[in-house]
């Protein structure tokens, strides 16, 4: 990775304002996580103080040694274990059914092998474990998508490999993942701004 992917984008992704409004929908994502809970992209520690009380420890799976450093004062002040795990999460080290949730928010955007990520998440889930997700990803109308198309290798270069087109819902259900629960809309915000925030809210669970 370059200086900017180490230095700069974490930088950029910790500092980056959130409203109440995104504040809430990270709230509704974490809603309902329980025992030992697996965070993709756990970056500076936005999540930390959204857990439930029934989360009994997170493991965090960060590639970024910045973003880990930036999040110390989050951690610090969390009252639930927080722990650095893998740093990649197409490649995780946990075993088998092991983890009663996975939490990913804002993250399936950026992996480059999500394929390859979203079996992983299912293979750690314990059977009836829950990826619970928020997610930006291809908008409904074609309009928008060629937008996304045209600017997606520009996001690509300055937001380390963020994409726009992802199919999120359609790349959860391929993993062998049952959605339970999901809600697609954009964000609040003016028409200009529809290519980064269609978004995918929801649930989905392993089968027993």
């Amino acid at each position: 990775m370059g200086i900017w992917a180490t230095q700069v984008t974490p930088r950029l992704v910790a500092a980056g304002s959130e409203d109440e409004k995104v504040r809430a929908l990270r709230a509704r994502a974490c809603g309902g996580l329980h025992g030992e809970v697996v965070e993709l992209g756990f970056g500076s520690g936005h999540n930390v103080g959204l857990y439930p009380s029934a989360v009994t420890r997170v493991v965090a799976v960060e590639p970024s040694d910045l973003g880990w450093e930036l999040g110390a004062r989050r951690r610090a002040g969390s009252p639930i274990p927080i722990v650095r795990g893998d740093l990649d999460g197409q490649w995780l080290s946990l075993p088998d059914a092991s983890a009663d949730a996975v939490l990913s928010t804002f993250t399936l955007c950026t992996i480059p092998d999500v394929h390859r990520a979203l079996a992983e998440v299912r293979r750690v889930l314990r059977p009836g474990g829950a990826l619970h997700f928020l997610e930006h990803g291809i908008a409904p109308e074609e309009g928008v998508q060629r937008w996304q198309r045209l600017l997606e290798p520009v996001q690509k270069r300055v937001f380390d490999g963020c994409h726009l087109t992802r199919p999120i819902d359609r790349l959860v259900a391929e993993s062998g993942l049952v959605i339970e629960e999901i809600d697609r809309a954009y964000a609040l915000t003016p028409k200009l701004m529809r290519p980064w925030v269609f978004g995918y809210l929801g649930r989905a669970v392993r089968p027993a």
